[in-house]
Order: C-alpha cells, then structure tokens, then sequence
C-alpha cells in the first residue's frame, strides 16, 4: 500500500513530541509498517455520548495518556465556557493505565482551576455518578471500557445531574476539543502542586459509605425469608470487588465464594479475555466454582461494575439468564414486593429501551405501570428519571432496564448499577427458593403468562478504516432501501430512527419523537422484531432478534430462521 502522508505527518509529530517511553517504542516497532500506521493515524478517536473508547496505544486513533489530556482539556474549555466555579469528580477501574489516565486528567483540570474529587480507590462506574449528584459538582469522567476486552480503555464523561452527557452536550464538548492542539494545547501541574493547593482531593471514604446506603434503600425482600444461600461471585478482575461483597453481606447473603482467580483487579484479565457478563466465557471460571463448592447461584460484575449477569443451576448443569430475562424476572419481582408491603406507586412508571423485550411492556400494564421506551444505551434511562425528578415525581420511578445486563430500581444514581442488581438477584432468588422454585421455573411461568419472547443479539465486526466505511454503506442501505421481508416473514413497519419516522406498509407514517439516531427498526408478521445498530464503542455492528412463538421451541426457530437471514444479507451487503 502507499501511505498516505497525512498519516506519515501524524506519525512522525507523534514521534517527535510524546515523551511516553511506551508510546515510543511502539511507534519505533511499527516504522515500516505502513498498515499499522494508518490504523493508528487515520483519524483521531471520537467524542460521542458515551466519551472516548478506543485501544491502547501510540496513535490519534489511540487511548494514550497525550490523546486523554487533549480530551480533557476540551472538556475542562466547556465547563469553563458553561459553569460558575466548575468542579468534577473521577473514578476509574482496573483496567491497564485506568488510574494513570485518572490522575493525568485530574492534573489537567487543576491546572484549568477546575477542582477535581478523586476516588482514591477502585470504584463501581455507579459510585461516580453518585459522587457527581451527592458533591454538585459540574460533571465527571469515569476511565473505563467498561466490558470491552484487555487492550480496550476509555474515557466517559458525565453531567451535574449524574446521567452520561447528551448528545448535544457531547458535540459541544467534540468541538472544543479539536480546538486543542495535540501535544501543546493541554495545561497541566504536578499531582503534589494541585494537592497542595487543594485543587484536588480524594473522595471521602464517607461518600462510599453513603452510596452503599442508598443502595440498601432498594432492598425488597421480607426480613423473615432465609439468606444463606450459597453464592458465587466473580468481579472479573474488576472494580466489583469494592462494593458487592461488602453490600450482600450487610444484607445478610455472606454465605459467598470468590474464584481466586477472579478477586483482584486485573487490566489483562488474564482467566477472561472478553470480561462481559452477557457470554458464557466469561462465567467459566465462576461456574467451575459453583460446581466445586455446590452453588445454585453465580454473579458476575464486569470490570466497571455497571452490568450484572447471573446464572442458576439448572439440573446438573447451569442456565446463564441473559439480560431480558432478567430483567423481566426482576420487573415482576420488585412490583410484586413493592405491591405486597403496599408502596408501589399507582402511577408509577418502568423505562425500557427499544431494542428491551415488549415482555416488559405486558407486566408494567399487569402492576399498572406506565412504560417509556427510550433509545439504546442507559443513558437515556437516567434522562427520563432525572425529568421525572424535575416534576417533583421521582418517587413514580419503580424499575428500569435494558438487555444488555442494566439495571435500575433506585434513583439514587442515573446509570445501571451492578451493586444494585446483585442485590435485587439474590433477593429474588432467595424468595423464590423460600417457595421452592427456581428462577427457570418463574419465567417458564411468566412465558407462559404473558408471551413465549426470545431474543437474541448478533454482532458483527468491521475493524479498521475499511471496515468503519463497510458498516456505514450497510446501514446507509438499511435507511434508503429497506428490505420487504427477512428470514421469510413480511415486513410490516420500518422505523428509522434517523430520519425520525416509522413508516408502515399500507403507507401510514408515524413521526418518532426519540432524538436522532443511527438505528433501524423492522417490525415483521407475528410479532417479530429486527433491529440494526452500529455501537457506539466497538467497530462492530448489533443486530438485535426479537420472536415470540407459541412455545420456546417455536420462538428459537424462528430467530435461527432471523439469524440465518441476516447472516445472508450481511454477507452480500
């Protein structure tokens, strides 16, 4: 290939200035690697609503400690240009450089005059967004690629209100940024100096204290019922260990195993290379354990303990729950306690996302809920309760979820909670294990009750500057030329979220009042679903399958029957 010498002109700037002995050697090694180059400098990493993700290493299109000052120094412009006095608290996981890039930050904002709470210890994602609201500060960053593999890391920013920015919020926030000219164009002082001059400080302990407590707040479960089920847990090398424990513990589940393997934070996740809780992979370890030790229920946290998979014994081998099922189990369980002690609000409202199980829409109208259906990504969840909190109505908030292992039942913080989550999971399971039941047989019942809804989520990955133009052709065709039927079932709406309207096939439009996003939904005969979204955080594209038969037989041959489809028509396109 020829090198185009705009990439040669990035690489060799980078070469010259960044005084990262790390980062040197690794552009050394690539210096006759044309491809690695432009991998690494064919465009600079993106500012979306989600902050930065991207891989570690030498590179604009990199997550380094040069590309993390530039990043906030944009920010810290907005807050400048936005708020009286601003401040901002930061949390980070245990990922590889997560605490470096903490602290590079953090010197970045003292140097703006920008005062900085820092937690001085690994802290779930959650925990940030409560220190942001419970310290009013202007906004927060937590460094984390969340659920991403080892060589991923990632730089997210939050608003005053505790929730991920929006997406103008985000834009603004991009703008500044590319103002700031790499290398040169971040001011910074040393840790001691922004110390000394109490620029910045650590989070108090109390802080932790207090989120722990709000957390206790959600709790459901009758005192009389029986804690001492045996539970595996694994962090997954991550931030979890910090908090979980300790919160099942003070509620009496301390009957709990930690594979060794797993318990200290780790960025290379040397037993988990994919630490995400949605795959079986993930849980191996945890379910040797559980197999070794005779547990019936297995939790795992991802690195920046946001998200929460769980998995129960099932006969002699063990069922892995994936997020809807979950979330439907954990819907129904919090209406059912919350309605049995008598609070559960008359009016009160469940939020889902789009791409979350229509089950859920069938048990908020069972307790007399209202639902709202935001766009993917939980941070359109914590929006709808920050705006129920500006109505003086927060207290209609019962339970938010979305498929990808996020849960809510508190408002205490505006982000999915895997504290929270582990909590109401061994709840739930302890009183259903009170009644002799298993979780497999509860939503067998709720299927039966409400809808046999299976769902299914296939990613498909286009790395590297071909495969970012690749995804963008496919859905530019999603959007201009939808197709009339898939996996032998007729279209009978399409929503595009882009434009912001469904359009139905006997020629009715329907406006969508959702913001602007790059999705496309189709409604098919029978019910089903299919839904394709680029991700925010990785080069891959989702597709989201979504079938509901007489049966669970039935349901999986129809999504088999979806997948293979899309499989096809990707393949061709």
């Amino acid at each position: 290939m020829s090198l185009d010498p705009v990439y040669l002109a990035r690489y060799e700037a980078f070469l010259s200035h960044t005084q990262s002995e790390e980062l040197l050697s690794e552009l050394k090694a690539i210096a006759d690697d044309e491809s690695a180059i432009e991998d690494r400098f064919y465009k600079e990493l993106s500012f979306g609503t989600g902050g930065l993700r991207g891989v570690l290493g030498a590179g604009t299109n990199r997550l380094n400690i040069e590309t993390v000052a530039k990043a906030t120094q944009g920010y810290a412009n907005h807050l400048l240009a936005t708020c009286d006095a601003p401040s901002v608290a930061i949390a980070y996981d245990s990922r590889i450089h997560s605490r470096d890039f903490a602290e590079a930050a953090a010197c970045v904002f003292a140097a703006n005059g920008i005062r900085v709470w820092l937690y001085p210890i690994l802290m779930p994602t959650p925990a940030l967004s409560f220190a942001v609201r419970h310290l009013k500060c202007s906004g927060g960053v937590v460094i984390t690629a969340s659920h991403n593999p080892a060589k991923y890391n990632g730089y997210k920013v939050y608003g005053a209100d505790g929730c991920q920015i929006t997406t103008e919020t985000a834009a603004a926030i991009q703008a500044a940024i590319d103002a700031v000219p790499l290398f040169t164009g971040a001011k910074t002082m040393p840790q001691s100096e922004a110390r000394e001059r109490k620029l910045l400080r650590d989070i108090p302990y109390s802080v932790r204290e207090k989120y722990l407590a709000a957390v206790s707040t959600v709790s459901v479960l009758p005192s009389a019922v029986r804690r001492d089920i045996s539970i595996v847990y694994t962090p997954l090398n991550g931030a979890g260990i910090s908090c979980v424990p300790e919160c099942l513990a003070s509620h009496g589940f301390s009957n709990i195993h930690i594979p060794e393997a797993q318990s200290e934070p780790d960025g290379n996740f040397p037993t988990c290379p994919y630490p995400n809780p949605e795959i079986r992979e993930a849980l191996e370890v945890a379910l040797e354990e559980a197999r070794r030790v005779g547990s019936e229920l297995v939790l795992a946290t991802d690195p920046d303990c946001d998200r929460c998979g769980a998995a129960v014994r099932d006969g002699d081998d063990y069922r892995l729950l994936n997020g809807n099922e979950m979330g439907v189990l954990l819907l129904d369980f919090v209406c059912k306690m919350r309605a049995a002690r008598g609070d559960l609000p008359e009016n009160g409202i469940a939020i889902k996302t789009i791409v979350t199980t229509p089950m859920a829409e069938k048990i908020s109208a069972h307790y007399g809920l209202g639902l709202i259906n935001v766009l993917t990504g939980f941070k359109f969840i914590g929006e709808q309760i920050g705006l129920l909190e500006q109505r003086g109505e927060e207290g209609r908030y019962v339970f938010g979820f979305e498929e990808s292992y996020g849960y809510l039942s508190g408002s205490f913080v505006r982000d999915k909670d895997a504290v929270n989550a582990s909590l109401l999971i061994c709840e739930l399971f302890a009183w259903y294990k009170s009644q002799g039941r298993s979780l497999v047989d509860v939503l067998a019942e709720l299927n039966d009750r409400y809808g046999h809804y299976q769902s299914r989520l296939l990613t498909f990955t286009y790395e590297g500057k071909s495969g970012a133009e690749t995804m963008a052709s496919i859905m530019a065709e999603l959007h201009d030329n939808p197709p009339a039927s898939a996996g032998g079932y007729a279209v009978s709406a399409v929503g595009d979220y882009l434009k912001q309207v469904f359009t139905y096939d006997d020629g009715r439009r329907e406006n969508i009042t959702l913001p602007k996003s790059d999705v496309v939904r189709f409604l098919l005969s029978g019910g089903r679903e299919l839904v394709f979204r680029p991700s925010g955080t990785e080069p891959k594209l989702k597709v989201y399958l979504t079938a509901c038969g007489a049966s669970d037989a039935e349901s999986r041959a129809e999504l088999d029957a979806l997948e293979a489809w899309c499989g096809e028509y990707l393949h061709h396109a």
